[in-house]
């Protein structure tokens, strides 16, 4: 007899949901499928030889301590790394502002994890990163979904939506965003649209969580200074990650925050891994000392624009009247919609694209709400050059048959 473990499980086990991303990357899987599904860097920017050297040099001299355990903030050399690292971004940290974390997904988790009680309010974007809805969701929280205009998440509307919860009592426990080349939506948030929000957050008395994966990988235009950069108040966490600028391979990332928070996630890591892997850290510490990072960057932004301009040009040519898409300056993704006339349902679409052997992301993965039926996510990063302009060719197919 097998046992009934169901009502063993915790209320937030029973939260959790699979990732919908991970789940339908099991669909497409094979290799004569083109995916613009997963967020994956080109295997083509990995620094293999690179790595190599620092690999077999850190081995011989101080092997030793890699092997060995470190502390939970994490190793002393990649911190001393960040901290170079984040002035490039105008953000002026001490040891203390500084944790380094098992991807910037653990970063997610261990902040829902420290603010989140069932039942709370926080705000997101709509649409809004697929990783923090579901670390968010996992904790209990209530996702408000804010829309964004053309510079963003909507000032406007936040204020409206922050009004009603303040009248009402209810509290957010703070403001997500993903302000550089945003995941799905591709668009950067601007300079005005930045400080209008650390307004809001302050009328309010609101923290506010930037997420920045994508921010180096800017290949048009000029930079905008982080959220956290322009922060007078001490409310802004920001999270970072070496997946997208170096290799998703060594799951390392980091959260800069004021010391007390920073204070609070190292006693929630230690419940859940107990420290970074010194290994990992200390290879990109190496990495970064011998400036091999900015040097791996800046073949990436010459590669990704590239590609980009070699996907949109496809889109110009093959795409159906009634589609349309966003044109980022930088970062991995295009956010494609499908207008009403058209009658698309993007959810019962993408069986019809693994058919055809290609493959997206559903946008309502992206929202909090079941909104964005009728978009889709779209990476340019992974694919050969020859695949995106096969992949378009193949999804601008799906579209024109299954319009009603």
């Amino acid at each position: 007899m097998s046992l009934n473990f169901e009502d063993r499980f915790s209320i937030n086990s029973k939260r959790m949901k699979k990732s919908v991303i991970r789940e339908l990357l099991k669909l497409t899987a094979k290799p004569e499928i083109i995916s613009f599904a997963g967020g994956l860097p080109s295997p083509e920017s990995f620094p293999i030889q690179e790595v190599k050297e620092v690999v077999n040099e850190m081995l011989d001299k101080e092997g030793k301590t890699a092997l060995q355990y470190c502390a939970t903030e994490g190793d002393v050399i990649l911190r001393e790394q960040l901290i170079k690292h984040s002035k490039k971004n105008g953000m002026d940290i001490k040891e203390e502002n500084l944790l380094v974390t098992t991807s910037s997904q653990q970063g997610l988790d261990l902040t829902a994890k420290i603010f989140i009680d069932p039942g709370d309010p926080i705000i997101v974007e709509l649409p809004s990163y697929v990783g923090g809805l579901g670390a968010f969701n996992n904790y209990g929280a209530e996702m408000i979904g804010v829309p964004h205009d053309e510079e963003g998440e909507s000032a406007k509307l936040l204020r409206e939506e922050l009004k009603v919860l303040h009248d009402s009592g209810n509290k957010p426990k703070f403001i997500y965003i993903v302000p550089d080349f945003q995941n799905p939506a591709g668009m950067t948030m601007s300079l005005k649209r930045r400080h209008e929000i650390l307004d809001i957050a302050h009328e309010f008395d609101l923290i506010i969580l930037e997420d920045s994966p994508y921010r180096e990988l800017r290949f048009e235009g000029e930079p905008v200074p982080t959220i956290y950069s322009l922060d007078k108040d001490g409310r802004v966490i920001i999270l970072g990650t070496f997946s997208k600028i170096f290799a998703p391979g060594f799951r390392v990332g980091w959260v800069i925050a004021p010391p007390e928070i920073i204070t609070k996630l190292i006693v929630a890591k230690q419940s859940t891994d107990l420290c970074p892997p010194t290994f990992s850290q200390r290879i990109i510490g190496r990495f970064m000392e011998k400036g091999y990072l900015d040097m791996n960057i800046e073949k990436i932004k010459i590669m990704y624009h590239r590609k980009r301009d070699i996907m949109l040009d496809a889109f110009e040519k093959y795409m159906p009247e009634g589609v349309t898409w966003t044109k980022p300056e930088g970062g991995l993704f295009l956010f494609v919609r499908v207008h009403e006339h058209l009658g698309i349902d993007t959810d019962e679409m993408f069986y019809k694209a693994v058919d055809k052997k290609v493959a997206y992301v559903i946008g309502s993965a992206f929202h909090c709400d079941d909104s964005g039926h009728d978009a889709m996510r779209i990476n340019f990063s992974y694919a050969t050059e020859d695949q995106i302009v096969e992949g378009v060719k193949r999804l601008a197919t799906v579209i024109k048959e299954h319009a009603k």
